[in-house]
C-alpha cells in the first residue's frame, strides 16, 4: 500500500508505534524498562509541544523539528526541576528516534543530524555510595526468625554475593539454581536479553536451599523462586516490596550502626559487591563479566580504591630522604654539561 502524502511533509509523531512496538524490542531487543522510558521522553515531548507551544502532533512535523526548538525543550525541562541526567535522556531518546526515521526516509538525515549535535547537559559526577562492610552486617542480622524474615535475608545475601540486578533476582525460577556440588551458580537472562552465569558461595548455597525446603516443598521447576501471593494467585514479587523490607531494615540497624547511609536501596549491594571484588584484587575484565556489562568502561564507576590500596599507592613511592640524589653533571663531559645547561 502507498504511504499518503501528508502536506508540509511526514508528521513527526508517524513513526513512534512502530518504533516503540517493533523496532526496539524485537530489532534491537531493548528491555521493557529501556523502552517505557523513551516513550515517556516522547510522551512528554508531546505534552510539551501542545501545553506549552500550542502545536498539536497532528500539524507536527519532522522539518518543525529544528535543534532551537530542542534546546528550549531541554531549557523547559530543567526549568521543571529534571536533573541533567534525565534532559539527557529525554535528548538521547528524541535523538535515536530521528535516527531510526532517517533510515526509513533519507529525507529526514539532515533533521536527524542536526538534533545529533546538541550537546547533552554537563552531569556532575558523584562518588556512589557503597555499603560500609559494618553496616552490611548489620543490615543482614535485622530480619525476624520468621518465615518471612527468612526470604527476606536470603534475597539480600543473593543480591550481595552475586552482584546481580534486582529485577535478575526477581525473574529467577527454580530452574535457574544450580546448588549442588562445589562450584555453585546460578544462571540468569539479563539485561539485553542476555543469557550469563554467575557463581555464588556454597554458603550462599546453603541459605538458597533451606529457603527452597521452605518456600517450594513441591519442586515446580518453572516457579519463581522469590514470589508474592495475593488473593491466593501466585506471581512475581513486584520490585517496590523488596525496596519496602531493605528500607525497613536499614532504619533498624542505623540504631546500632552509625555507618549505615542515609538512603540504601537493592542496587546499593549490587555497587558494594563490585567495588569489594575489585578492592580485593579481582580484575575489572572478571568483573565486568560477573556483572553483565557490555563494555568494560560501565564497570570502571565500581573501581574505587580502598584506603589501603591508597596507602600502599602513596609507600611505594620514594621520598627524598629514601633515595640519595646524584649530581645531575656526575661523570659528565665538560660539553654534555653545557647541553644540560642550555648552552653550546
Amino acid at each position: 500500500m502507498k504511504d499518503r502524502i501528508i502536506p508540509g511533509g511526514t508528521l513527526f509523531f508517524s513513526m513512534t508505534l512502530e518504533f516503540l512496538e517493533t523496532y526496539m524490542p524485537r530489532q534491537l531487543g531493548r528491555s521493557p524498562e529501556t523502552i517505557k522510558s523513551y516513550r515517556d521522553s516522547l510522551t512528554i515531548f508531546r505534552r510539551y509541544l501542545y501545553k506549552e507551544k500550542k502545536i498539536s502532533m497532528g500539524k507536527f512535523h519532522f522539518e518543525d523539528c529544528t535543534p532551537k526548538l530542542i534546546q528550549n525543550f531541554i531549557i523547559f525541562l530543567k526549568e521543571s526541576g529534571n536533573s541533567p541526567g534525565t534532559c539527557n535522556q529525554r535528548l538521547t531518546a528524541l535523538r535515536n528516534y530521528l535516527w531510526f526515521a532517517a533510515d526509513r526516509d533519507i529525507a529526514l538525515q539532515s533533521t536527524a543530524l542536526a538534533i545529533s549535535k546538541i550537546p547533552p547537559c554537563k552531569v556532575p559526577k558523584k562518588e556512589k555510595e557503597t555499603l560500609p562492610e559494618e553496616a552490611l552486617r548489620c543490615i543482614l542480622l535485622q530480619p525476624r526468625n520468621t518465615k518471612i524474615g527468612m526470604r527476606d535475608r536470603v534475597m539480600m545475601i543473593l543480591l550481595y554475593d552475586s552482584a546481580i540486578r534486582l529485577d535478575e533476582l526477581l525473574s529467577l525460577t527454580v530452574q535457574n539454581l544450580m546448588l549442588n556440588g562445589s562450584d555453585p551458580y546460578i544462571r540468569l537472562n539479563g539485561k539485553g536479553n542476555k543469557e550469563r552465569i554467575v557463581a555464588i558461595t556454597p554458603k550462599t548455597a546453603g541459605h538458597l536451599q533451606q529457603y527452597l525446603d521452605v518456600f517450594h516443598p513441591s519442586v515446580d521447576r518453572n516457579a519463581y523462586v522469590f514470589y508474592t501471593k495475593i488473593k491466593g494467585k501466585t506471581g512475581k514479587m513486584s520490585e517496590g516490596n523488596v525496596e519496602r523490607f531493605l528500607q525497613q531494615y536499614s532504619r533498624q540497624a542505623r540504631n546500632i550502626c552509625p555507618e549505615m547511609p542515609k538512603k540504601v536501596y537493592p542496587h546499593m549491594l549490587r555497587r558494594t559487591r563490585a567495588t569489594d571484588l575489585y578492592q580485593n584484587g579481582v580484575e575489572l575484565a572478571l568483573i565486568s563479566r560477573i556483572l553483565g556489562h557490555s563494555s568494560i568502561e560501565t564497570t570502571k564507576i565500581y573501581a574505587i580504591p580502598s584506603m589501603e590500596m591508597l596507602r600502599k599507592a602513596i609507600e611505594s613511592v620514594e621520598t627524598p630522604d629514601q633515595v640519595q640524589e646524584k649530581p645531575l653533571w656526575e661523570n659528565c663531559s665538560e660539553e654534555d654539561m653545557a647541553k644540560l645547561c642550555g648552552l653550546r
